[in-house]
């Protein structure tokens, strides 16, 4: 009865280990793949309009007031910035009295290491990037902070008529070479 003891613990130990060795026998781990892809197209865009530019107020008569608006230009390609030269541009108060206006142009990155161009010296409205400014791209920057300045006096030997000067300067971006 002892061997049969014996026999009978030998077995059941085996069975158990056996039992034990199937249930930790699990799979392996299975993975599952997705390739996912997404175009970007070309963008230019502004982030916004200029703010309003408040020049102040010209108390003498070789005054000369500035003032400047910055605003996000979005681009993944070069591009052409260009003005209004029209009359527009020009400040003016109702009674068709103008002010000598000038515009100057700005940029955060010049092109090289970071997505910009060379700034634009003050011209006067009838001529201010008239053959454009171009905006080089740089790969992985895709802003550029564009700066535009004005600045205004009397016109040489006269003095302006007392009263509010407005203009609309609107610069336009446009693909380059297009």
């Amino acid at each position: 009865m002892s061997v049969s003891r014996v026999g009978l613990t030998v077995t059941l130990v085996v069975c158990i280990v056996g039992v034990a060795h199937v249930a930790s026998a699990q799979p392996s781990d299975d993975s599952a793949t997705c390739n996912i892809e997404v175009a970007v197209a070309e963008i230019m865009e502004w982030e916004s309009n200029f703010s309003a530019i408040d020049l102040g107020t010209i108390t003498a008569q070789a005054d000369v007031v500035s003032g400047s608006s910055t605003v996000t230009l979005f681009t993944n390609g070069d591009v052409t910035i260009t003005a209004n030269n029209s009359d527009t541009a020009e400040l003016a108060e109702p009674g068709g009295v103008t002010l000598y206006t000038e515009y100057g142009l700005k940029y955060d990155g010049d092109g090289d290491s970071a997505t910009g161009g060379a700034d634009v010296a003050y011209t006067v409205y009838s001529s201010f990037l008239s053959g454009g400014s171009a905006v080089t791209h740089v790969a992985g920057d895709g802003a550029v902070d564009v700066t535009l300045q004005v600045r205004a006096s009397n016109v040489a030997g006269t003095l302006g008529d007392a009263g509010t000067y407005t203009a609309t300067q609107t610069l336009t971006a446009s693909w380059a070479g297009t």
